[in-house]
C-alpha cells in the first residue's frame, strides 16, 4: 500500500508461521486500499502487533491484529460519538435495537467513553473473506450511521 510503510521484521516469510502470518497482513492491505480514501491510510507496527488507521467515508476505522498465532485476536473499531450525550437512555436504547438487526457480524459499543462500532475474531480458521467482510462491516456501518448520531445526540 502506497499510503504507508510497513516495517515487517526481517524473518517474515523464513517460517510457515510467519507465512501464514504475513497473508493475513497482505489481506488486511489489500481491504484498507480497496476502502481507503484520499491515501488516508497509516499503520503502526510493534512487538504487540500491528494497528491500521484510515478513513471510509466520514468514519475513521481501525484495524488492530495483536499476533500472528491463531489464538490471536483481529479486532476493528470505528468511533462513532464521544460521550456524554444528549438523552443517553434514547441513544442506547437505539443502539441495542440496532445490535439486534443492523449491525451484522459487528455490534455498538462504549469504550473510553466513545460510542464504536467494533468486531472482533481469533485467526483460527479465519479466511480472507471473513477478514474482508469485518473490516467493511465496520467501516460501512460506522459510515452509514455516525453522522446522523451525532446530529441527534451529541453534546452541545
Amino acid at each position: 500500500m502506497s499510503a504507508y510503510e510497513l516495517d515487517l521484521d526481517s524473518e517474515a516469510g523464513t517460517s510457515g508461521e510467519a507465512s501464514v502470518s504475513m497473508n493475513y497482513i497482505e489481506v488486511i492491505e489489500t481491504v484498507i486500499s480497496s476502502l481507503q480514501q484520499d491515501q488516508s491510510a497509516m499503520v503502526s507496527h510493534t512487538d504487540g502487533g500491528y494497528l491500521w488507521k484510515f478513513k471510509y467515508g466520514s468514519a475513521e476505522v481501525f484495524v488492530q491484529l495483536m499476533g500472528l498465532s491463531e489464538e490471536d485476536i483481529l479486532t476493528v473499531w470505528s468511533p462513532i460519538l464521544k460521550l456524554p450525550v444528549q438523552n443517553e437512555a434514547q441513544l442506547l436504547r437505539r443502539l441495542m435495537e440496532m445490535n439486534w438487526a443492523g449491525t451484522f457480524e459487528s455490534r455498538f459499543a462504549i469504550v473510553n467513553d466513545q460510542v464504536v462500532v467494533n468486531t472482533q475474531r481469533t485467526l483460527a480458521e479465519l479466511s480472507p473473506a471473513e477478514v474482508s467482510r469485518n473490516i467493511t462491516i465496520v467501516a460501512t456501518i460506522a459510515d452509514d450511521n455516525d453522522d446522523a448520531l451525532q446530529a441527534e445526540f451529541a453534546a452541545s
